[in-house]
């Protein structure tokens, strides 16, 4: 048994890894190879006070006013109060940020009432994702597992048939996607650091990957998760028929860029009177009542207005994906829509990352820890995988050894294999995101909601049926988990009997106070 099981490699599972490693052995899982993941993509940067015109405490003001009244303090003011030192720790990985002159190259996005935003170039995600795994590699106690597929956690529950609520996790059972055979990792601490479940939704920012497993196996495990339906849509994401989820950084419109519809108008301004640097909820449902009334496509980043060499410099990814698809942004708007992009919900802990199964932490996007309250503020998700993971090593270290003598039940095998039914799986898969897409989108209604439930019973009776009965496979791992995280999201959305953050219903359109708690389920 190992002391540290760690799954996920993107930022809160690198860092988690390279913290635990200082007081234990470490097994770190990859669901597929180490280098994808959603932390590589990200754009933007890292916000964390280090000017002397910004403050602490006005950083907790903005991510409160962004959380819109869902926030937990506590939390809240535990992770930004960190935000230097968790800084400093990727500097002392080998994280080079961008300076001006001697000081810090600080950026500005939305919702932001000053420039905080730590990044390297349009590629901070990437550049943070490759230093911390050199550092990772480097160390002889971090055992790196690849193409590894969490199915379901080894809890107490499933070694032996217990009639009391307690739960302990002991490890998870693995689909290798080499061998094609399972096997079970065993650890006194299991980190689920799985990221989130952007591909439940049709159109996305995130990797492929991104398909809930951590949630999904948490709540089977009997985890409470919560605040489901809080997903953040992204307001710009590119527009184009040969790239559908690559992500135009918020950055952009903190330099300065503006949202317009076809006729160059700025059309934000009727919403919020921060225009395009209002809170990402806000500005995705203008955009999307701006298509909607126009019956166009898309609308519109204009940055022709400002400075060609310096937007070259700084966003040299994005002006490349761009011109690649014949779009130069210095010159014509780059067109853009929302997509799913980040779930603010999760599996329910506390600021350490501790779930409601001991021994089993989560923490980045997996988890719902109250930070991001009702609407994630921009770059808060890089500080959140650091802090969270900082604070759930140091919570393990209060944890006595586990003395159970395991005897972990091998998994059971099914032979049945059809070749043909691997495509009703992937038409299975297209109707669920399809469902989320047109029925629990960025407008909801009762209505729609009602009918995305009652077809995700029907969907899940199907998908139990292939489980059972076909060998593992990813397609099929992947389906079970969507299905379980859309239902999630459905069943939290009808719960709530309010608008608030990026969960807005027509049936329901003001904010109850009464309403300003986390939604369990």
């Amino acid at each position: 048994m190992r002391d540290y099981l760690v799954v996920g490699t993107g930022l809160a599972g690198l860092s988690a890894a390279l913290y635990a490693a200082q007081h234990g052995n470490v097994t770190l899982v990859s669901k597929y190879s180490v280098t994808e993941g959603n932390s590589s993509r990200a754009q933007g940067g890292i916000a964390v006070v280090s000017s002397s015109s910004d403050s602490i405490e006005t950083h907790i003001q903005d991510t409160l006013n962004a959380g819109a009244g869902l926030c937990h303090i506590p939390t809240v003011e535990n992770f930004i109060a960190q935000g230097p030192e968790r800084a400093q720790d990727l500097s002392n990985w080998g994280v080079q940020f961008d300076k001006s002159g001697n000081e810090n190259d600080l950026t500005r996005e939305a919702a932001h009432s000053e420039r905080r935003i730590l990044h390297v170039k349009d590629q901070t995600g990437k550049a943070i994702h490759s230093a911390l795994l050199e550092q990772v590699r480097l160390k002889s106690n971090i055992k790196l597992e690849n193409h590894l597929f969490l199915i379901d956690l080894i809890t107490n529950r499933r070694i032996k048939s217990y009639d009391s609520e307690f739960i302990e996790c002991y490890g998870g059972y693995f689909y290798n996607q080499k061998t094609k055979e399972v096997i079970s990792l065993l650890a006194q601490h299991t980190l689920l650091a799985t990221g989130g479940a952007g591909r439940t939704y049709l159109y996305t920012s995130n990797w492929p990957g991104a398909t809930g497993d951590g949630i999904a196996a948490a709540y089977r495990a009997g985890a409470s998760v919560a605040n489901m339906e809080f997903t953040q849509f992204h307001p710009t994401c590119l527009y184009h028929r040969d790239e559908r989820n690559f992500l135009i950084s918020e950055a952009l419109r903190g330099e300065g860029g503006i949202l317009v519809n076809s006729n160059g108008k700025d059309f934000t301004k009727e919403f919020h009177s921060a225009g395009s640097l209002a809170p990402r909820d806000v500005v995705a449902r203008a955009i999307d009542s701006e298509i909607k009334r126009t019956g166009e496509k898309c609308v519109y980043l204009d940055v022709t207005h400002l400075n060609k060499e310096k937007l070259i410099h700084h966003f040299p990814e994005i002006y490349k994906k761009c011109k690649s698809l014949g779009i130069d942004l210095t010159s014509q708007p780059i067109p853009v829509v929302p997509a799913a992009h980040y779930i603010c919900g999760g599996i329910l802990t506390n600021a350490n990352g501790q779930s409601g199964i001991q021994r089993l932490y989560a923490i980045g996007e997996t988890a719902c820890n109250g930070f991001h309250g009702a609407n994630r503020l921009a770059s808060n998700s890089l500080l959140e995988c650091l802090a969270s993971a900082s604070n759930a090593i140091k919570d393990t270290l209060n944890t006595p050894p586990s003395t159970l003598d395991l005897r972990v039940p091998k998994w059971e095998y099914t032979n049945s294999q059809n070749e043909d039914e691997l495509a009703v799986i992937h038409h299975i898969w297209d109707e669920i995101r399809t469902l989320m897409w047109n029925y629990v989108g960025i407008i909801r209604t009762n209505k729609r909601l009602q009918r995305a439930k009652s077809r995700l019973e029907n969907i899940q009776s199907e998908i139990s049926e292939y489980y059972w009965d076909f060998q593992l496979s990813p397609e099929i791992l992947e389906l079970r988990n969507i299905a379980q995280v859309a239902d999630l999201i459905v069943t939290s959305s009808l719960t709530r009997k309010e608008s608030r953050g990026t969960h807005f219903n027509l049936d329901y359109p003001e904010k109850a106070q009464s309403n300003s708690k986390p939604t369990v389920v």
